[in-house]
């Protein structure tokens, strides 16, 4: 027979936002959707990159993977700051903290590694295919990325921070 789980006070804690109107509202937060921007170019430039090697004129995709980085940039900014509004409502001491200082900290690891990335390829030009350097960088922003993605679907899917409680995801599952 299994138990009931009953949420405790701080689990429901980290559940609600500390501003809807910034952070989303509850069961919905606004976090999870903004990173798709940086995820996605960040993805992307690395496409563009392995493309500069294989067209003829690699110029254009060399230049449209430092914008596409600098575009991730600004989104992993953006989602950053509603994400740390995010972890303001998680409880000290508890796992769900370790979990998201750990995720926040690989991730700010990854967009300075990216905003370095930009401003490495801009001052050696990008006429060309990219250098090794650059290209060495993005896959290793994104292997960290993906460690710290990992991280951020622990905090959602396991511990439930901003999403709904138990009881309320139960109505689903109610015939």
């Amino acid at each position: 027979m299994s138990e009931q789980i009953i949420p405790t006070e701080y689990a429901l804690q980290a559940k609600q936002p500390v501003s809807a109107v910034l952070t989303g509202p509850y069961g919905h937060p606004f976090h999870p959707i903004l990173v798709t921007i940086p995820i996605g170019t960040w993805a992307a430039s690395l496409v563009f990159d392995i493309g500069s090697f294989i067209v003829g004129d690699p110029d254009f995709l060399n230049k449209g993977a430092a914008w596409l980085i600098a575009v991730g940039v600004l989104g992993a900014l953006a989602a950053a700051t509603v994400g740390f509004l995010d972890l303001l409502a998680i409880p000290t001491g508890t796992k769900a903290l370790r979990t998201g200082l750990t995720h926040m900290s690989l991730m700010l690891a990854v967009t300075v590694g990216f905003a370095l990335d930009f401003w490495w390829r801009t001052a050696s030009g990008l006429d060309g295919t990219v250098g090794t350097g650059p290209l060495v960088l993005t896959i290793v922003c994104l292997v960290v990325l993906v460690a710290a993605g990992a991280l951020g679907g622990k905090l959602a899917y396991r511990y439930g921070v901003r999403v709904v409680d138990e009881c309320t995801q139960a109505d689903g599952f109610r015939r």
